[in-house]
C-alpha cells in the first residue's frame, strides 16, 4: 500500500495551525505537517523521527488493512500516524505525558487522521485497555523505564494478541556482539572457585544502568547492549524475526520461558501510592 501524501486538512488554516503548534512547543518529534510547517525545525537531531524510520520503513507490511495498533509511548504520534497511514484500522496511542497526547491529537487532525484514538495511559497499566491488538509500537520507551522487563511482561501478557506483531526500539550502548550463552549456568569454572569467564566477555548480555544523567535527560535509566535486548524480548516472550537497523526489532508472540512450572512473567503490586492495576484488572 502506498503511503498517503501529507496534507493539511480543510478546516485549518496554514496560519492557525503554526499558531497551534507554537503553543505546544517543545517538540520532541520534527513533524512535516505540510504548508512549510515542522514542529520542531531546529531539532537536534534534524529530521528525527522521519530518517530513523526511513532505515526500516521495509520491514514493516505497507498494508496493514484492518489490524489493530496500539502504540505506547507515542509521544506527539509519529508512529501512530504511520501505522494508520499503512492502512490498520483502529489505531490507539498511549503516553502518560498530556502534552505530548495534546500535540498526537493536533498532528493527527493536520494530517488528516482524526479517526486514530489517543490516552493518557501508563506502560505499566496497559491491562486497564482489557483488549488485545494485533500489533505494538514499543519505540523509544524502554530505557526511560525504572521497571523494563516488567513492562516487556505486561504488554505480552495484556495487550498483544497470540501470534501478534511487536515493533520494538531501545538505545542500545556496549558491544554489538552476541555472545551463545549457556542455558545453564554454573557457579565457577569447572576445578575452580572463579566465575565463568563469559561473564566480561562484550557479547555477555549486558544492562548498563545510567544513574544520573544521560544526554542531560534524568529519565534515561538504561542503555542494554545488543545481546541484552534481544535476550530480554526473548525471556519475556516474543521471538526476534528481524533486525531491520541496530536498535530496531521485529518480534512475534512467542511461548514465555517456565510458563509450565506455574511462574507468572509479569508481577503485580499490591497498590499503594500510584493505585497500580491488580492481576484481575481491577484498580488496587
Amino acid at each position: 500500500m502506498t503511503a498517503e501524501p501529507i496534507r493539511l486538512a480543510a478546516d485549518a488554516s496554514a496560519q492557525e495551525l503554526r499558531a497551534r503548534v507554537e503553543a505546544l512547543a517543545p517538540w520532541f518529534q520534527n513533524m512535516d505537517l505540510g504548508h512549510g510547517i515542522r514542529t520542531a525545525p531546529e531539532h537536534f537531531l534534524g529530521d528525527y523521527p522521519a530518517f530513523k524510520l526511513h532505515r526500516f520503513a521495509h520491514a514493516l507490511p505497507e498494508d496493514l488493512a484492518g489490524a489493530s495498533v496500539l502504540d505506547i509511548g507515542c509521544n506527539a504520534g509519529f508512529y501512530t500516524i504511520e501505522m494508520k497511514r499503512r492502512g490498520a484500522g483502529r489505531v490507539l496511542g498511549v503516553d502518560s505525558d498530556e502534552r505530548y497526547l495534546a500535540q498526537a491529537r493536533l498532528a493527527s487532525e493536520a494530517l488528516g487522521f482524526s479517526d486514530i484514538e489517543y490516552r493518557q495511559l501508563s506502560v505499566y497499566d496497559v491491562a486497564l485497555l482489557g483488549e488485545k491488538f494485533d500489533w505494538v509500537v514499543f519505540m523509544g520507551v524502554l530505557y526511560h523505564l525504572r521497571h523494563p522487563l516488567l513492562a516487556l511482561d505486561l504488554i505480552r501478557e495484556h495487550v498483544l494478541a497470540e501470534g501478534g506483531m511487536m515493533l520494538f526500539q531501545t538505545m542500545q550502548q556496549g558491544s554489538e556482539e552476541v555472545l551463545d550463552v549457556p542455558a545453564d549456568h554454573p557457579f565457577h569454572k569447572p576445578g575452580t572457585y572463579d566465575p565463568p569467564e563469559y561473564f566480561a566477555d562484550p557479547g555477555y548480555p549486558k544492562m548498563h544502568f545510567i544513574e544520573r544523567e544521560y544526554a542531560h535527560d534524568w529519565t534515561n535509566w538504561w542503555a542494554p547492549n545488543a545481546a541484552c535486548s534481544q535476550a530480554m524480548l526473548r525471556a519475556a516472550g516474543f521471538t526476534i524475526e528481524a533486525q531491520p537497523e541496530g536498535e530496531v526489532y521485529l518480534c512475534r508472540t512467542a511461548p514465555v520461558p517456565y510458563a509450565d512450572y506455574g511462574q507468572q512473567a509479569a508481577v503485580y503490586p499490591a497498590g499503594g501510592k500510584g493505585g497500580r492495576i491488580s492481576k484481575e484488572g481491577e484498580g488496587a
